[in-house]
């Protein structure tokens, strides 16, 4: 069992990550932790899994989980028996086979005799029967990388498995092969993940919020159906809400002006009555300090209900999704954007490709790029937009505007700030307000304006690429996206297939999101092999 009480975490800049969370983590069971960018979940896995301490509060654990983390990078240098945690145990089991019997060598191997085995089945089964525990990983592509850690998963056999994002950057088949995996294995998981399939695999959904952690009792369609029934909830709560407010500033109008005819009669009466004048000012300060009390418990209540009403709103606001209109690609539906002829590439003067390929992009087509890890999916983009040139073959293109989203984000400028990144779209010569208005729009709030865009998440990236896209106005003729859904949360995935979804204009998508596929309205395939 996993136990956190009351933890929190705070940076080494001081700024709170997330606080007073508690949870518990039984053997066995199978679990999805999600929540927005930047809530904190990867931070809380590293924390589980003994890689950070937490600020305050209590971690227990039985025993240290294995923990597959989202970037793989910080690998590179290691070989693959390093990034598995193998490197001394394989060491001593040559040693001994070679005869060296010390008693060093054997203390190392803690009797895993089956250690090479293991690493050859699980290496089997992850289909990465070319890979050796001596090479370096920074040899190996991302899908391969995340395969290796994954199979380490089953060489170690741990009891506990931690899972950030372990479903980016696989091919379609190796997603199979995780999916299966999970769905055999006896161990307890938990998983970090946007991809909505592997999420509809796990019997319990976490939501991590700045809250807390809420625990839904099931896969995470009936996660959805449970927020939705909240939302309604919510909707029904601002209604009554509002309608309370209503009727309590109309209680104070009437109980107010009751209260002058009252106070306006019985100062007729009394100057009719003769009453001394320092007398008639004493009842008349009695009278207005009547009305101000009656006046200062209304509005008491009013604010009470507008206090509660605005939190509602503000709820309601984090959960509606952002309203994106691209605009119409100008150019003539149904002709030939792209024609590519016979062509190919080297790469260290071995071609890409066994056959030469011969594709055309007519305007209007919305195409999704297939192929496993390294078939040349992002080599083919890069012909297509003319960033790379054929080492065989030929290229036509018409004269058309295009926008390419990759998954480093490099429309982004790394430099600027996000208004000033705002502005390098606004090629219509929006004012300054209008340009902040947009990205107010776009969850880029007062405080936001300033950030550079070098501390943005992912999900912010995609949100600011948004939000210049509509300043400039006039939609690009081609998008182009390279998994836009990797390192997104499942609110901004939302967004952005909103977005493209609404698009009319030509559209190529690499993505292995099958849910993202089906819901931008794909319409033809090209399929790669090499």
């Amino acid at each position: 069992m996993i136990s956190l009480q009351q933890i929190s975490y705070i940076h080494p800049n001081k700024d709170l990550l997330f606080e007073n969370i508690s949870l518990t983590i039984n053997t066995h069971e199978k679990i999805a932790l999600i929540g927005n960018n930047g809530v904190g979940k990867s931070t809380l896995l590293r924390m589980i899994a003994g890689d950070l301490f937490p600020t305050t509060g209590s971690l227990h654990s039985d025993t240290r989980p294995l923990y597959v983390p989202q970037v793989t990078g910080q690998y590179d240098e290691f070989t693959v028996a390093q990034a598995l945690g193998i490197d001394n145990k394989l060491e001593a089991l040559y040693a001994i086979l070679e005869g060296d019997a010390s008693e060093e060598h054997f203390n190392n191997l803690q009797d895993d005799w089956t250690l090479e085995e293991r690493c050859q089945e699980a290496f089997g089964y992850w289909n990465l029967p070319q890979i050796h525990l001596t090479q370096k990983m920074s040899d190996l592509s991302g899908g391969q990388k995340t395969k290796v850690l994954l199979a380490g998963t089953q060489i170690h056999a741990s009891e506990y498995i931690l899972l950030d994002e372990p479903s980016n950057h696989l091919d379609m088949a190796s997603k199979k092969l995780l999916y299966r995996w999970i769905q055999s294995s006896k161990q307890t998981i938990v998983i970090v993940s946007h991809d909505r399939m592997l999420l509809n695999l796990l019997e319990d959904t976490l939501e991590m919020t700045a809250n807390g952690i809420k625990r839904y009792g099931g896969n995470y369609a009936f996660y959805e159906s449970q927020k939705e029934i909240e939302r309604n909830a919510l909707a029904q709560d601002i209604h009554q809400q509002e309608k309370a407010a209503k009727i309590a500033k109309e209680k104070e109008r009437e109980t107010i002006e009751r209260q002058n005819r009252l106070n306006n009669r019985g100062q007729k009466k009394q100057e009719k009555a003769g009453v001394a004048r320092i007398m008639m000012n004493t009842l008349r300060n009695n009278a207005e300090k009547s009305t101000a009390k009656i006046k200062s418990v209304h509005q008491e209540k009013i604010g009470d209900i507008q206090s509660s009403l605005q939190e509602l709103r503000n709820t309601k606001a984090a959960l509606d999704e952002i309203k994106i209109d691209l605009g119409n690609s100008i150019f003539p539906l149904g002709k030939s954007l792209i024609k590519a002829s016979n062509i190919n590439f080297k790469y260290n003067s071995i071609e890409l490709w066994k056959e030469n390929i011969d594709l055309q992009i007519i305007s209007g087509n919305r195409i999704i790029l297939k192929g496993n890890n390294g078939s040349g999916k992002t080599t083919l983009i890069k012909l297509l937009l003319g960033k790379l040139a054929p080492t065989q073959g030929q290229i036509e293109r018409h004269n058309f505007s295009s926008i390419y989203l990759d998954q480093e984000y490099s429309l982004i400028d790394q430099k600027l700030s996000v208004y000033e990144q705002a502005q390098n779209y606004n090629s219509a010569s929006l004012a300054e307000h209008d340009v902040k208005i947009r990205l107010n729009r776009f969850l880029f709030g007062k405080n936001d304006w300033d950030k550079s865009c070098k501390l943005l998440s992912g999900g912010e990236k995609m949100r600011l690429i948004l939000c210049c896209l509509t300043i400039k106005q006039q939609a690009p003729d081609l998008i182009v996206l390279d998994e836009p859904t990797n390192n997104l949360d499942i609110q901004n995935i939302r967004i952005l297939t909103r977005a493209i979804r609404d698009y009319k204009g030509t559209l190529i998508v690499i993505s292995h999101d099958e849910i993202f596929q089906q819901e931008i309205g794909i319409d033809s395939t090209i399929s790669l092999k090499n």
